[in-house]
């Protein structure tokens, strides 16, 4: 279990690299939707954009490769591929025991980059379908990370205020989001980091 600042009274969890080990999956499929295209992605690019909208990703590879890929069938396939490729991915497994830990006595959400279909598959796949009462995803009329607006919707539905707000995640465009919003946040990174060097 991962500590918390004593004076929290939420935690919201981003989902992809921070509750689920998932971003390999993401990048294999990726470069398998981006293959037709003649494209792969450079090496640390997913990562370097994680938490971003598909979409996003999608104008910014456009934009280096001179493509005119579009984003709104690319993404259909991109997640098509990736849900074929979920079953490999592995909770994390000291956030997930986080969240277990403090069920039913803090009040948790999840705020995610990720539409809600894949959001949802994520956290069938490590046991958690229907345990966080607020998910604010790419679905929703909100803007994304690195905007703070995603984490101060997670705690206005919350009901709490965002400064007893505390965030789990993964990207740096996460962190920045949540800190923007004047929550607290631990570095997922640094954790595994951590423990891989423990272990």
């Amino acid at each position: 279990m991962l500590p918390l600042p004593p004076e929290t009274e939420a935690i919201l969890f981003d989902v992809d690299g921070t509750l689920i080990d998932s971003m390999p999956l993401h990048i294999v499929a990726w470069n398998q939707a981006l293959e037709p295209h003649g494209v792969q992605t450079p090496d640390g690019f997913i990562d370097e954009h994680a938490g971003r909208p598909t979409d996003v990703i999608v104008g910014i590879l456009n934009q280096m490769f001179g493509t005119t890929i579009d984003p709104a069938p690319f993404t259909v396939e991109k997640e098509r591929l990736f849900i074929e490729l979920l079953p490999e991915a592995k909770p994390i497994d000291q956030v997930v025991a986080t969240a277990r830990e403090h069920e039913g006595k803090i009040a948790m959400g999840v705020v995610s980059g990720g539409v809600r279909e894949i959001v949802d598959a994520n956290l069938k796949a490590i046991g958690l379908e229907g345990f966080f009462p607020v998910i604010v995803t790419a679905s929703d009329d909100v803007a994304p990370k690195p905007s703070p607006d995603i984490f101060l919707e997670a705690a206005r539905r919350l009901g709490v205020a965002p400064e007893r707000c505390h965030v789990f995640e993964d990207a740096d465009m996460g962190l920045e989001a949540a800190h923007a919003a004047g929550m607290t946040a631990t570095d997922v990174r640094e954790v595994l980091a951590a423990a891989r060097s423990a272990g």
